[in-house]
Parts: structure tokens; sequence; C-alpha cells
């Protein structure tokens, strides 16, 4: 499997379509697979982070999540072949799951908005067996947590615990299972659930939803400070130099 080397962060070279057939093949050979979607900031958090760095590469996919990790890689003269988003794969392995009939357990959000995400799942793919779910705020020592999964047996789990806690979450509980694709999907609960709206159409195709999302949250522009410290270390990358 060819990757590519974004500071230090080894991204699948695979577009959506590739990957999501590789992750279906996982499910049908009852195999398990980790699946992280990053963007400059995760990359960022890695580099500051040895042990989350440790979480991420422990990934047996990780996906470009923004349209900066592709610029990177392009720029670096590997190039990704497009964004692959934690969204896109869960609403591609939604449609999936409708046909396949897989099991799906959903991990993340607050219990109210992860309820309505479960009822809006139930009522746009009634093929689907939605397994279990449970919020996002339990204790990290919480074990229960990891067994309900287990007893649950799902083909899919979707983490949507943010950032790095879902990440941190799959590496520390991983071994712990023997099947199941489980997939970082951060805020797409809140998105299935109905409570936050996705950018539109036009926004995505010119590499704008993280301003929309901006726009709709202001209180994410702490987060764009990742940004130029990510540009300035991929430029070092480029040159031969330590990032």
């Amino acid at each position: 499997m060819k990757q590519v080397n974004i500071l230090g962060i080894p991204f699948t070279n695979m577009d959506h379509v590739t990957l999501v057939q590789q992750l279906q093949q996982h499910i049908e050979q009852r195999e398990k697979s980790f699946v992280v979607t990053a963007n400059p900031e995760i990359v960022m958090r890695a580099h500051d982070d040895s042990y989350y760095m440790d979480c991420l590469q422990a990934a047996s996919y990780i996906t470009a999540d923004g349209i900066g990790i592709v610029k990177a890689s392009k720029l670096l003269k590997d190039p990704l072949p497009e964004r692959v988003t934690g969204y896109d794969i869960m609403m591609e392995f939604l449609q999936i799951a409708e046909q396949k009939k897989y099991r799906v357990f959903l991990l993340g959000a607050h219990e109210d908005i992860l309820q309505r995400a479960v009822r809006n799942i139930n009522a746009h793919y009634p093929h689907i067996e939605v397994v279990g779910s449970r919020n996002g705020y339990f204790e990290w020592d919480d074990h229960t947590v990891a067994e309900d999964i287990h007893q649950a047996q799902p083909d899919i789990v979707f983490v949507a615990l943010g950032v790095p806690k879902q990440e941190r979450w799959i590496a520390e509980n991983y071994n712990k299972f023997n099947q199941g694709v489980f997939i970082c999907v951060g805020g797409s609960i809140d998105v299935v659930s109905g409570d936050v709206k996705r950018a539109p159409m036009r926004w995505q195709n010119m590499n704008l939803e993280w301003l929309y999302r901006l726009m709709k949250q202001p209180s994410r522009w702490r987060r764009m400070h990742a940004l130029p410290r990510f540009t300035y270390k991929v430029l070092r990358q480029k040159a031969g130099k330590q990032p």
C-alpha cells in the first residue's frame, strides 16, 4: 500500500472509491481496520505530541481530511489523489450497509444528538441494523464501552469523540477486537442527527468547507492557528530540513 509522508504522518495514497472498496473487503473477510481522517490541525497536534503520533501511526489507513493536506502532498511532489473526509466515508458506508445489511455501532456526541442520529439512520436506511450506541461522555477507564461494542459484534464502528480523543480511544482499545472497521468521523454524528448542517456543495467544490464552518462556528478560529505552522513545517520538509 503506497503512502505519502507528511511531517511524519503516513497518509494512505488512495482515492475515496478505492478506500471504501478496501474497507468493505475487510468487513467481508471479518477483519478489523482503523481509519483516521487527518487535517493539518491533527498533523500539527501529532507533531507536538509523540504519544498522539504513535496513536495515528497505529492506524490501518490515514486519509486526507482537508484540502491543506492534498496541497501539501502536491508541494512535496508526492500527490494524494483527493480529499477523503470522515463524513463522506460515513455516508458512503451507510448506503453500503443498507444494501449489505451490515451491523453498525455509533460512539460519540451528546445522548440526545446521538439518539436523533440513530432515529434518522433507522428512518433513511431501514435495512441497517444499528446494534448499539454510546454517547461520548464517559470516563476514560470505563471498560464497558469496549465491552458493549465487543458484545454487539458490529461490522462498522463510527467513532465521533473529537480530536484527539477518538484516535486515542481506538488505538488504546483496538487489541480488544477481532473484527470491525473503526472510523474516526469527528462531528459527523451531529450532521446525521440534523443538528449541524454541512457546507453547501458549491463551498465543498471550491474547497472552502473550512471557511463555511468557521463562519457558522466562530469559536473554531483558534484551531486555524495550526495552518501557518503546518505550511512552514511542510516547506521545511520540502527543503530537506528537519520539520
